[in-house]
């Protein structure tokens, strides 16, 4: 006869929620042409109005590309018509190999796209840390009435969800003591910090970032171009972002485009847009005789 040890085999191991979890689906894979963003032919008009006409653009996987321009330039009407705000009035976009053109935005978040906003739009009365659990909500996968019951997956979800959340916040340099204060309570700052951790919880391929140094002083602008280029390396990312501050622009970007009027007046690597003749006169010359 063989003797067990009860106590032994009543004490099990808790199981890691992680393994309890639906799992998320998998990001779309790397594109065979190595263009992760292609977008042909791209006109936005609102009545009499032509945001944008006729732009072809191109994000390469696992780059850095600014979209630069004076106000009234069309960059944030494109923005929205990447992310399925807006649907454009003619032209096609595809992400990965697949035709997004006017596809919801909550669906392009679920393919891989994520972003931040010019004027930061947080949820201002949930703390720190569920504003970034929020963003982790497309990769979520528990039913409505599991939800309600507070089935065991549903439980074991939300727990991988809070630890991500913790990650992205020390990822994006926020504090511990920071995770159950209000977020309209954080500086201006870790606003913006908070924006793109909220964003990357939903795991994207692609991070839009609209103006991500706007407000900030000097030291927190020099801070936050480091830490883009070091998001794009630590998370496998391609980042676009539409930024005003040309010192930005300029450290941080492989690949510029310009914009003016709704339409591409330039593009190219940053020494071929400094020395751009077209571009000094719509746009650095402008903010030249701005800052004047």
């Amino acid at each position: 006869m063989i003797e067990r040890d009860t106590a032994t085999s009543l004490e099990k191991p808790a199981p890691d929620p992680a393994e309890l979890a639906p799992k998320p689906p998998d990001r779309l894979p790397d594109p065979e042409d190595g263009i992760l963003l292609r977008a042909q032919g791209i006109t936005k008009r609102f009545e009499g109005l032509t945001a944008n006409r006729n732009i072809d653009f191109e994000i390469p996987t696992h780059s850095i590309v600014a979209i630069i321009g004076p106000n009234g330039a069309g960059k944030t009407t494109f923005f929205n018509q990447l992310t399925g705000i807006y649907a454009p009035t003619s032209g096609t976009i595809t992400f990965a190999g697949i035709d997004i053109t006017g596809v919801p935005p909550d669906d392009v978040a679920e393919m891989g796209i994520a972003r931040t906003y010019q004027n930061i739009r947080l949820f201002h009365n949930m703390t720190t840390l569920a504003n970034v659990m929020v963003g982790r909500h497309v990769r979520m996968r528990g039913q409505f009435f599991h939800a309600i019951l507070r089935t065991r997956s549903i439980r074991a979800e939300e727990e991988v969800a809070e630890r991500r959340a913790r990650e992205l916040l020390k990822l994006v340099g926020l504090r511990r003591s920071a995770e159950q204060q209000l977020a309209k309570n954080l500086p201006y700052g870790d606003q913006r910090r908070l924006e793109i951790a909220r964003a990357l919880a939903s795991d994207p391929k692609l991070l839009l970032l609209d103006e991500p140094t706007a407000g900030m002083n000097p030291g927190e602008t020099r801070q936050m171009t480091e830490f883009i280029a070091r998001l794009r390396d630590d998370l496998d990312l391609t980042i676009l972002l539409i930024e005003h501050d040309m010192k930005v622009v300029m450290g941080v970007s492989e690949r510029i485009t310009v914009l003016d009027y709704g339409e591409k007046i330039a593009e190219g690597a940053p020494a071929e847009i400094r020395a751009n003749a077209r571009v000094i006169e719509a746009y650095l010359g402008k903010q030249s005789q701005a800052d004047a």
